[in-house]
C-alpha cells in the first residue's frame, strides 16, 4: 500500500486551502489584505491554488497610508497584475482629508492606527463579509489570542474575550448584519514556514526584504528609514548602512535589521538564528504593553 508522506510545508498549504475555500464558501463578499509584504504574498499565492485554474473570488485590498515605502507600492501593483487580482486601493489621506481622522504630530507622529478607521470605512464601502489577512500568531502575543475566523462586531472591534470555539477545522462565520470576519489561513505558519515557502515557490518580492545600502537612523534602539515623512530630532544623525526589512509597512514605525542576506538561502538562514521576533522591529508596537491589542480591538489588522 502507498503512503503520500507530506511536509511541513505541504500539511501548512493544504490547511491554508482548506480555510479558504471555507471562507469564500461562508463570506459572498471578501477581499485578502494585501500589505505588499511577505505574509500578504503568499496568502495571494495560496488563494490562487485554492481555486485553480479559475481566478480566486477575491480581490486585494491595500490601505495606503501615504507614508509607504515606495518600492512597496511599485510591488503592489505589479503583484496584482501578475497574479491576476483585482486591486482596490483606500487612502489615509482621503479618510485625513474628509475629517473622519486626526493627523497625529509630535516627533515619533504615525499613521498606523489611523489605517484603521480607513479600513473599516473600506469594509462598509466594499460591503464585505469578511476581509482575509496573513496574520500569524507567532507574530505577537495578541495575534496569539485569534482565532482562525475572527468574529468583529458591528462597529469593527475584536472582543478577546468573546471568541467563538474552533475544534476539529470547523468554522463559525455566523453573523449579523453589519458585522463581519476576519480569516487568518497562516495563522500556524512561523516566520521560518512562510520564508521556506516564499523559497519553494519561487514567489517575487519586494527589494526591502533584501540586504541594501539606505539612509538610516536609530531612534530608541529601533533603525527607521530616512524619508520625507519622519524628521531627525536633535541628537539624531542619518548614515548609510546596510540593512533589510523583516517585515513592510508605514516607513514611520517600520524599522531595518542590519543584514548582508542578499538571497533566500540566507535570510532564512538569519532568520533561524534570531533571537528577535520580527514585530520587535516595529516602533509602533513599543507605545504599550498592548499597543497591538488595543489597536485590534478598535479595529486594525
Amino acid at each position: 500500500m502507498f503512503h503520500l508522506q507530506l511536509s511541513q510545508l505541504d500539511l501548512l498549504e493544504h490547511e491554508a486551502i482548506h480555510i479558504i475555500r471555507e471562507a469564500a464558501v461562508q463570506f459572498p463578499q471578501a477581499a485578502i489584505l494585501f500589505s505588499g509584504g511577505k505574509d500578504s504574498l503568499v496568502l495571494a499565492a495560496v488563494a490562487r491554488k485554492a481555486f485553480a485554474p479559475a481566478r480566486p473570488p477575491f480581490a486585494l485590498l491595500h490601505i495606503d497610508t501615504g507614508h509607504n515605502f515606495p518600492e512597496t507600492l511599485i510591488y503592489r501593483d505589479q503583484i496584482a497584475r501578475d497574479f491576476g487580482y483585482r486591486l482596490h486601493v483606500r487612502s489615509v489621506q482621503d479618510t485625513l482629508d474628509a475629517g473622519r481622522a486626526a493627523e497625529e504630530t509630535g516627533p515619533n507622529a504615525s499613521r498606523n492606527a489611523i489605517q484603521t478607521t480607513t479600513l473599516l470605512e473600506a469594509i462598509a464601502e466594499l460591503q464585505l463579509d469578511a476581509a482575509l489577512g496573513g496574520g500569524r500568531r507567532d507574530e505577537e502575543k495578541a495575534r496569539a489570542k485569534e482565532r482562525i475566523f475572527s468574529h468583529r462586531d458591528a462597529f469593527g472591534q475584536w472582543d478577546p474575550k468573546n471568541q467563538r470555539p474552533e475544534l476539529w477545522n470547523l468554522y463559525n462565520g455566523r453573523k449579523k448584519h453589519g458585522e463581519h470576519f476576519r480569516v487568518f489561513p497562516l495563522s500556524n505558519w512561523t516566520e521560518l514556514d512562510v520564508w521556506a515557502y516564499i523559497a519553494r515557490e519561487q514567489l517575487p518580492l519586494p527589494s526591502l526584504y533584501f540586504a541594501h545600502e539606505r539612509e538610516v537612523f536609530l531612534r530608541q534602539g529601533t533603525l527607521l528609514a530616512v524619508s520625507p515623512h519622519l524628521p531627525l530630532q536633535p541628537g539624531e544623525s542619518a548614515r548609510r548602512e546596510r540593512v533589510r526589512f523583516r517585515t513592510v509597512g508605514d516607513m514611520t514605525c517600520t524599522g531595518a535589521v542590519r543584514s548582508a542576506a542578499a538571497t533566500l538561502p540566507e535570510i532564512i538562514a538569519e532568520v533561524a538564528a534570531a533571537r528577535q521576533t520580527e514585530r520587535g522591529t516595529r516602533y509602533d508596537d513599543r507605545r504599550s504593553e498592548t499597543a497591538m491589542e488595543d489597536r485590534k480591538r478598535q479595529g486594525y489588522f
